[in-house]
């Protein structure tokens, strides 16, 4: 089934931070939940700050090693100071974790050199740029692929919505970010407000009382992604914004490959497996989120996966 090609390792576990925000001991005890479960195929590494590492490690030491005897694999974020971050990265050490990416943030092109030059224990480096509003990303897409060129597993990275709605980015906003991404040839991820299958309106955060706003669609999204990365259209095609805004499970279709189809649900767009396995490389380990079952419960109950947890 070609939905392994789109969702393998596609979410990263962001259990530490907003809106779940859990204590470090109850995100490790979910994380190792995950990997026993029968949706362990799509998780990606556990995300956590460079200064929260030994507070990792001392919450591992209760968690028994379940039946994936291979090391944990973190993403670990630097916060503002590069620098300080990157010398606690080089002497961290622990048999059951292996650091394989670093997200940090860069709002020029001396940063992202900066950057580049930086954290070499680990396989990628993310850099978190400005891309809503006035900031085009085009610029320091491009920066971001030419040092990947010396720098190979340097790629973007997106915020695509937070615990307020003025986080969440705008349709256009997402359609440009793509449209720089193809032209540059830069490889991103993204994070934050993706827990969902179908756009929609959603509270915002786990409390009661939560506010609820429009939330992006990772289903949407990384269709829309897979579709102008492998070829068939370019991100100013309007049916992207038709993919980005979909709220019809019905208009996503795995058999040997992707289809999407229109309102109307005639299949109108078609990508095989190897244009789907080309497209995944450019959206690399795909997105942070502090919830996997979420997404994993609704691509079941849209029956894009199958099998029971």
């Amino acid at each position: 089934m070609t939905a392994t090609a789109l969702f393998t390792g596609l979410i990263d576990y962001a259990g530490l931070f907003p809106p779940a925000r859990l204590p470090m001991d109850r995100a490790v005890a979910a994380y190792a939940t995950h990997r026993d479960s029968d949706d362990a195929w799509m998780l990606g590494r556990f995300v956590v700050p460079a200064g929260r590492l030994d507070e990792m490690v001392a919450a591992l030491e209760a968690v028994p090693p379940g039946h994936d005897a291979r090391p944990w694999p973190l993403s670990v974020l630097t916060g503002d100071d590069a620098a300080s971050a990157d010398a606690i990265i080089e002497a961290f050490t622990h048999p059951r974790l292996i650091i394989e990416a670093i997200e940090t943030k860069a709002s020029t092109g001396d940063d992202i050199a900066d950057r580049a030059s930086r954290f070499r224990r680990a396989t990628e480096v993310f850099i978190e740029i400005p891309y809503r509003g006035d900031d085009n990303p085009t610029t320091l897409l491009g920066t971001i692929a030419d040092h990947a060129r010396s720098r190979p597993g340097l790629a973007a990275k997106i915020r695509t919505g937070g615990i307020t709605t003025d986080a969440f980015p705008s349709t256009s906003e997402l359609v440009r970010f793509l449209s720089a991404a193809q032209s540059t040839g830069a490889v991103w991820k993204a994070t934050a407000g993706l827990h969902h299958a179908l756009r929609g309106e959603y509270p915002l955060t786990y409390e009661a009382d939560s506010a609820r706003g429009t939330m992006h669609s990772f289903l949407g999204l990384f269709t829309a992604a897979a579709f102008v990365h492998g070829g068939v259209i370019d991100a100013d095609h309007p049916v992207v914004v038709d993919m980005l805004e979909t709220s019809d499970g019905r208009q996503v279709e795995f058999d040997a490959g992707l289809h999407w189809r229109d309102a109307n649900l005639d299949t109108t767009y078609h990508l095989n497996a190897d244009q789907l396995a080309t497209a995944r490389t450019h959206f690399a380990r795909g997105y942070g989120s502090c919830s996997f079952d979420e997404p994993t419960d609704e691509l079941r109950n849209l029956h894009l996966i199958g099998g029971e947890r």
